[in-house]
Protein backbone atom coordinates (compact mmCIF):
# COMPACT_ATOMS: atom_id res chain seq x y z
CA UNK A 1 0.00 0.00 0.00
CA UNK A 2 1.30 3.46 -0.86
CA UNK A 3 1.43 5.93 1.82
CA UNK A 4 3.26 9.11 2.72
CA UNK A 5 4.57 10.90 5.72
CA UNK A 6 3.32 14.64 6.18
CA UNK A 7 5.25 17.20 8.37
CA UNK A 8 3.22 19.74 10.21
CA UNK A 9 4.34 22.44 7.66
CA UNK A 10 3.03 20.58 5.05
CA UNK A 11 6.40 18.47 3.79
CA UNK A 12 5.30 15.29 2.46
CA UNK A 13 7.49 12.29 1.92
CA UNK A 14 6.10 9.12 -0.20
CA UNK A 15 6.72 5.27 0.43
CA UNK A 16 5.17 1.83 0.89
CA UNK A 17 3.26 1.89 3.69
CA UNK A 18 2.64 -1.56 6.09
CA UNK A 19 -1.26 -2.10 6.27
CA UNK A 20 -3.51 0.68 7.34
CA UNK A 21 -2.17 2.24 10.18
CA UNK A 22 -2.25 5.83 10.81
CA UNK A 23 0.40 7.60 13.48
CA UNK A 24 1.24 10.65 14.75
CA UNK A 25 4.53 11.63 16.35
CA UNK A 26 7.46 13.79 16.93
CA UNK A 27 9.64 12.90 13.31
CA UNK A 28 13.36 12.19 14.60
CA UNK A 29 16.27 10.95 12.58
CA UNK A 30 19.15 8.24 14.17
CA UNK A 31 22.77 8.10 11.86
CA UNK A 32 23.75 4.90 13.44
CA UNK A 33 24.62 2.39 10.71
CA UNK A 34 23.79 -0.47 13.26
CA UNK A 35 21.64 -1.43 16.39
CA UNK A 36 17.61 -1.08 14.26
CA UNK A 37 16.53 -3.28 16.91
CA UNK A 38 18.01 -1.40 20.35
CA UNK A 39 16.86 2.11 18.86
CA UNK A 40 13.38 0.84 18.30
CA UNK A 41 13.33 -0.93 21.49
CA UNK A 42 14.93 2.36 23.45
CA UNK A 43 12.46 3.54 25.84
CA UNK A 44 13.88 7.36 24.99
CA UNK A 45 12.16 7.38 21.72
CA UNK A 46 8.56 6.96 23.13
CA UNK A 47 5.82 8.37 20.98
CA UNK A 48 8.65 9.55 18.42
CA UNK A 49 8.39 8.58 14.78
CA UNK A 50 12.24 7.35 13.82
CA UNK A 51 13.74 7.76 10.53
CA UNK A 52 16.94 5.84 10.30
CA UNK A 53 19.53 7.49 7.60
CA UNK A 54 21.16 3.94 7.06
CA UNK A 55 19.90 3.06 3.71
CA UNK A 56 19.56 -0.76 4.06
CA UNK A 57 17.36 -2.13 7.29
CA UNK A 58 16.88 -5.74 8.78
CA UNK A 59 19.96 -7.28 7.04
CA UNK A 60 20.93 -9.24 10.02
CA UNK A 61 16.99 -9.99 11.30
CA UNK A 62 15.97 -9.53 15.09
CA UNK A 63 16.28 -11.76 18.38
CA UNK A 64 14.92 -11.24 21.75
CA UNK A 65 19.15 -10.46 23.12
CA UNK A 66 18.78 -7.32 21.84
CA UNK A 67 15.81 -5.99 23.45
CA UNK A 68 15.88 -2.81 25.22
CA UNK A 69 13.05 -2.69 27.31
CA UNK A 70 9.98 -4.88 27.67
CA UNK A 71 8.46 -3.66 24.24
CA UNK A 72 8.85 -0.77 21.97
CA UNK A 73 7.22 2.48 22.42
CA UNK A 74 8.25 3.90 19.02
CA UNK A 75 5.19 5.41 16.85
CA UNK A 76 6.38 4.65 13.87
CA UNK A 77 9.32 3.87 11.50
CA UNK A 78 10.82 5.41 8.55
CA UNK A 79 13.55 3.35 6.35
CA UNK A 80 14.71 3.43 2.75
CA UNK A 81 15.24 -0.61 1.84
CA UNK A 82 13.88 -2.86 4.32
CA UNK A 83 15.42 -6.29 4.03
CA UNK A 84 13.09 -9.23 4.29
CA UNK A 85 15.37 -11.99 5.16
CA UNK A 86 17.92 -11.53 7.97
CA UNK A 87 21.36 -12.99 7.31
CA UNK A 88 22.54 -13.84 10.65
CA UNK A 89 22.93 -16.99 12.96
CA UNK A 90 21.06 -15.10 15.60
CA UNK A 91 18.41 -14.08 13.63
CA UNK A 92 14.91 -15.45 15.24
CA UNK A 93 12.92 -13.22 13.10
CA UNK A 94 12.45 -10.76 10.57
CA UNK A 95 12.49 -7.36 10.75
CA UNK A 96 8.93 -7.05 9.18
CA UNK A 97 7.25 -9.78 11.62
CA UNK A 98 9.00 -7.89 14.39
CA UNK A 99 7.36 -4.48 13.53
CA UNK A 100 3.77 -6.10 12.69
CA UNK A 101 4.10 -7.99 16.60
CA UNK A 102 4.90 -4.22 18.04
CA UNK A 103 2.31 -2.15 16.14
CA UNK A 104 4.95 -0.34 14.31
CA UNK A 105 3.86 1.49 11.10
CA UNK A 106 6.24 1.46 8.63
CA UNK A 107 6.87 3.49 5.74
CA UNK A 108 9.74 2.61 3.63
CA UNK A 109 10.87 2.93 0.32
CA UNK A 110 11.36 6.55 1.55
CA UNK A 111 14.10 9.27 0.68
CA UNK A 112 15.41 9.38 3.80
CA UNK A 113 17.99 11.55 3.16
CA UNK A 114 15.64 14.17 2.36
CA UNK A 115 13.66 13.72 5.22
CA UNK A 116 17.03 13.87 7.34
CA UNK A 117 18.07 17.68 5.60
CA UNK A 118 14.85 18.78 5.96
CA UNK A 119 14.84 18.32 9.64
CA UNK A 120 18.11 19.47 10.40
CA UNK A 121 17.06 22.45 8.20
CA UNK A 122 13.70 23.32 9.55
CA UNK A 123 14.09 21.45 13.03
CA UNK A 124 12.45 18.30 14.94
CA UNK A 125 8.86 18.88 14.68
CA UNK A 126 5.70 16.47 14.61
CA UNK A 127 4.57 14.63 11.60
CA UNK A 128 1.62 11.73 10.60
CA UNK A 129 2.03 8.05 8.90
CA UNK A 130 -0.74 7.41 6.93
CA UNK A 131 -2.46 6.10 3.60
CA UNK A 132 -1.57 8.19 0.58
CA UNK A 133 -5.71 8.63 0.37
CA UNK A 134 -5.92 9.76 3.59
CA UNK A 135 -8.20 12.81 4.07
CA UNK A 136 -6.38 16.29 4.85
CA UNK A 137 -9.23 16.55 7.60
CA UNK A 138 -8.30 13.57 9.53
CA UNK A 139 -4.36 14.31 9.48
CA UNK A 140 -5.26 17.80 11.18
CA UNK A 141 -7.13 15.86 13.48
CA UNK A 142 -4.07 13.59 14.10
CA UNK A 143 -1.34 16.83 14.04
CA UNK A 144 -3.12 18.56 16.95
CA UNK A 145 -3.16 15.74 19.64
CA UNK A 146 -0.21 15.93 21.60
CA UNK A 147 2.73 13.15 22.11
CA UNK A 148 5.01 14.10 24.39
CA UNK A 149 2.93 14.94 28.11
CA UNK A 150 3.24 11.94 30.08
CA UNK A 151 6.17 9.93 28.25
CA UNK A 152 8.05 9.39 31.40
CA UNK A 153 4.94 7.55 33.10
CA UNK A 154 4.57 5.39 29.99
CA UNK A 155 8.16 4.29 29.42
CA UNK A 156 8.71 3.43 33.31
CA UNK A 157 8.47 0.30 35.08
CA UNK A 158 4.89 -0.20 36.55
CA UNK A 159 6.26 -1.65 39.68
CA UNK A 160 9.42 -2.08 41.36
CA UNK A 161 11.62 -5.21 40.96
CA UNK A 162 15.11 -6.75 41.90
CA UNK A 163 18.14 -7.54 39.98
CA UNK A 164 19.97 -9.83 43.00
CA UNK A 165 24.00 -9.25 43.31
CA UNK A 166 26.44 -9.44 46.15
CA UNK A 167 28.42 -6.09 45.09
CA UNK A 168 27.09 -2.69 46.26
CA UNK A 169 23.10 -2.13 46.01
CA UNK A 170 22.05 0.51 44.03
CA UNK A 171 18.26 2.20 43.47
CA UNK A 172 17.97 2.70 40.37
CA UNK A 173 15.00 5.49 39.03
CA UNK A 174 13.82 3.97 36.22
CA UNK A 175 12.66 6.62 33.61
CA UNK A 176 12.83 4.66 30.75
CA UNK A 177 15.63 2.94 31.60
CA UNK A 178 17.41 0.83 28.90
CA UNK A 179 18.14 -2.99 29.46
CA UNK A 180 21.95 -2.38 28.50
CA UNK A 181 22.24 -0.08 31.34
CA UNK A 182 21.51 -2.78 34.31
CA UNK A 183 23.79 -5.29 32.40
CA UNK A 184 26.59 -2.97 32.42
CA UNK A 185 25.96 -2.75 36.55
CA UNK A 186 24.83 -6.41 36.30
CA UNK A 187 29.15 -7.13 35.11
CA UNK A 188 30.07 -5.32 38.44
CA UNK A 189 27.59 -7.97 40.08
CA UNK A 190 25.79 -4.89 42.04
CA UNK A 191 21.94 -5.42 43.65
CA UNK A 192 19.78 -3.20 41.75
CA UNK A 193 16.59 -1.83 42.96
CA UNK A 194 14.88 -0.47 40.16
CA UNK A 195 11.57 1.96 41.29
CA UNK A 196 9.25 3.95 38.98
CA UNK A 197 9.95 7.05 37.65
CA UNK A 198 7.17 8.15 40.65
CA UNK A 199 9.10 7.28 43.78
CA UNK A 200 9.78 9.89 46.41
CA UNK A 201 12.94 10.16 48.07
CA UNK A 202 11.72 8.81 51.19
CA UNK A 203 10.94 5.30 49.18
CA UNK A 204 14.50 5.61 47.67
CA UNK A 205 16.23 5.75 51.08
CA UNK A 206 14.38 3.53 52.94
CA UNK A 207 15.90 0.90 50.83
CA UNK A 208 19.23 2.08 52.95
CA UNK A 209 21.24 1.95 49.27
CA UNK A 210 24.99 2.28 48.65
CA UNK A 211 24.22 4.68 45.89
CA UNK A 212 21.50 5.84 43.45
CA UNK A 213 21.57 6.01 39.79
CA UNK A 214 18.96 8.01 37.71
CA UNK A 215 18.27 6.64 34.09
CA UNK A 216 18.36 7.60 30.87
CA UNK A 217 14.12 7.92 29.55
CA UNK A 218 11.86 9.83 26.62
CA UNK A 219 10.80 13.55 26.67
CA UNK A 220 10.64 17.01 28.34
CA UNK A 221 12.71 16.95 31.52
CA UNK A 222 10.91 19.89 32.66
CA UNK A 223 7.84 18.04 32.36
CA UNK A 224 8.54 15.38 35.09
CA UNK A 225 8.52 17.73 38.52
CA UNK A 226 8.12 14.96 40.57
CA UNK A 227 11.65 13.49 39.96
CA UNK A 228 13.31 16.65 39.70
CA UNK A 229 11.57 17.18 43.41
CA UNK A 230 13.19 13.37 44.35
CA UNK A 231 16.34 13.79 42.76
CA UNK A 232 16.79 17.64 44.76
CA UNK A 233 15.98 16.08 48.21
CA UNK A 234 18.54 13.31 47.40
CA UNK A 235 21.45 15.51 47.03
CA UNK A 236 23.86 15.31 49.64
CA UNK A 237 22.35 11.87 50.67
CA UNK A 238 23.77 9.39 48.48
CA UNK A 239 26.46 9.23 45.58
CA UNK A 240 24.49 9.85 42.51
CA UNK A 241 25.42 8.65 38.76
CA UNK A 242 23.13 9.93 36.06
CA UNK A 243 22.43 9.12 31.99
CA UNK A 244 20.82 11.54 29.85
CA UNK A 245 17.37 12.18 31.42
CA UNK A 246 19.03 11.72 34.22
CA UNK A 247 21.49 14.19 33.69
CA UNK A 248 19.43 17.00 32.98
CA UNK A 249 17.07 16.37 35.77
CA UNK A 250 20.16 16.75 38.05
CA UNK A 251 20.86 19.52 36.36
CA UNK A 252 17.62 21.35 37.03
CA UNK A 253 17.52 19.38 40.55
CA UNK A 254 20.67 21.87 41.28
CA UNK A 255 18.89 25.00 40.10
CA UNK A 256 20.18 24.87 36.54
CA UNK A 257 18.02 24.91 33.20
CA UNK A 258 17.55 23.02 29.84
CA UNK A 259 16.55 24.06 26.00
CA UNK A 260 15.36 21.58 23.24
CA UNK A 261 17.77 21.62 20.53
CA UNK A 262 16.91 22.28 17.32
CA UNK A 263 16.97 18.51 15.89
CA UNK A 264 18.46 16.11 18.83
CA UNK A 265 21.68 14.31 19.28
CA UNK A 266 20.81 10.22 18.14
CA UNK A 267 23.08 8.17 16.96
CA UNK A 268 26.39 5.75 17.59
CA UNK A 269 28.82 8.52 16.20
CA UNK A 270 28.83 11.46 17.91
CA UNK A 271 32.50 13.28 19.19
CA UNK A 272 32.74 14.29 22.73
CA UNK A 273 35.64 15.38 24.40
CA UNK A 274 36.60 14.72 28.03
CA UNK A 275 37.92 18.26 29.29
CA UNK A 276 40.33 16.21 32.36
CA UNK A 277 42.46 14.44 29.49
CA UNK A 278 41.09 16.24 26.04
CA UNK A 279 40.29 13.06 24.91
CA UNK A 280 37.67 12.83 22.33
CA UNK A 281 35.06 9.92 22.99
CA UNK A 282 32.80 8.08 20.31
CA UNK A 283 29.76 7.89 21.68
CA UNK A 284 26.10 6.88 21.43
CA UNK A 285 23.30 9.25 22.02
CA UNK A 286 19.63 9.98 21.76
CA UNK A 287 18.44 12.94 23.02
CA UNK A 288 16.74 15.87 22.02
CA UNK A 289 17.28 18.46 24.93
CA UNK A 290 20.91 19.46 26.82
CA UNK A 291 21.26 21.32 29.79
CA UNK A 292 21.71 25.42 29.53
CA UNK A 293 25.78 26.17 30.42
CA UNK A 294 25.14 29.43 31.36
CA UNK A 295 22.44 28.64 33.36
CA UNK A 296 25.77 26.79 35.89
CA UNK A 297 27.55 29.93 36.32
CA UNK A 298 27.26 30.16 40.24
CA UNK A 299 26.43 26.68 40.95
CA UNK A 300 28.83 24.17 42.48
CA UNK A 301 29.11 22.33 39.19
CA UNK A 302 31.79 21.79 36.66
CA UNK A 303 31.25 20.52 32.95
CA UNK A 304 33.11 17.93 32.54
CA UNK A 305 32.02 16.59 28.79
CA UNK A 306 31.87 18.50 25.38
CA UNK A 307 30.31 17.85 22.31
CA UNK A 308 32.88 18.56 19.27
CA UNK A 309 29.88 18.69 17.05
CA UNK A 310 28.06 21.58 18.39
CA UNK A 311 29.92 22.27 21.80
CA UNK A 312 26.81 21.64 24.19
CA UNK A 313 27.67 20.42 27.57
CA UNK A 314 27.78 16.29 27.79
CA UNK A 315 28.78 15.98 31.42
CA UNK A 316 28.61 17.79 34.77
CA UNK A 317 29.97 17.19 37.75
CA UNK A 318 29.33 18.41 41.54
CA UNK A 319 32.62 20.62 42.68
CA UNK A 320 31.92 19.11 46.40
CA UNK A 321 29.24 15.95 46.47
CA UNK A 322 30.14 12.39 44.96
CA UNK A 323 27.43 13.53 41.94
CA UNK A 324 27.97 12.99 38.43
CA UNK A 325 26.30 12.69 35.28
CA UNK A 326 26.73 12.09 31.48
CA UNK A 327 24.41 13.01 28.16
CA UNK A 328 25.81 10.28 26.15
CA UNK A 329 25.26 6.41 27.20
CA UNK A 330 28.04 4.45 28.15
CA UNK A 331 26.79 1.05 28.10
CA UNK A 332 26.01 1.33 23.86
CA UNK A 333 29.65 1.06 23.46
CA UNK A 334 30.11 2.25 19.89
CA UNK A 335 34.23 2.82 20.90
CA UNK A 336 33.34 -0.29 21.31
CA UNK A 337 33.72 0.02 25.43
CA UNK A 338 36.07 3.29 25.59
CA UNK A 339 33.26 4.94 27.69
CA UNK A 340 32.19 2.04 30.38
CA UNK A 341 35.23 4.05 32.24
CA UNK A 342 31.97 6.04 33.48
CA UNK A 343 30.91 2.59 35.52
CA UNK A 344 34.13 2.24 37.13
CA UNK A 345 34.26 6.26 38.10
CA UNK A 346 31.00 5.29 39.89
CA UNK A 347 32.18 2.05 41.28
CA UNK A 348 35.01 4.14 42.86
CA UNK A 349 32.92 6.88 44.11
CA UNK A 350 30.67 4.36 45.85
CA UNK A 351 33.77 3.10 47.52
CA UNK A 352 35.25 6.35 48.27
CA UNK A 353 31.74 7.29 50.43
CA UNK A 354 31.71 3.79 51.94
CA UNK A 355 34.79 4.08 53.49
CA UNK A 356 34.62 7.32 54.27
CA UNK A 357 31.28 7.08 56.13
Amino acid sequence: MKGKLILEDGTSFSGELFGEAKTVGEVVFNTGMTGYQEILTDPSYCRQIVTLTYPLIGNYGINEVFMQSRKSFVRGLIAGELCEVGSNRLAASTIREFLQSENIPCLHEVDTRRVTRHIRSEGTMKGVIVPENMPDETVKELLSTSTEAGVVREATTPEPYTIEGDGFHVAVLDLGIKRNILKAFKLRDYKLTVLPATATAEEVLSLSPDAVFLSNGPGDPKDVPEAIATVKALIGKKPMFGICLGHQLFALAMGADTYKLKFGHRGSNQPVKALSTGRVHITSQNHGYAVDENSLAGLPLVVTHRSVNDGTVEGIRHTELPIFSVQYHPEASPGPEENTCLFDDFDAMIRASKEGA
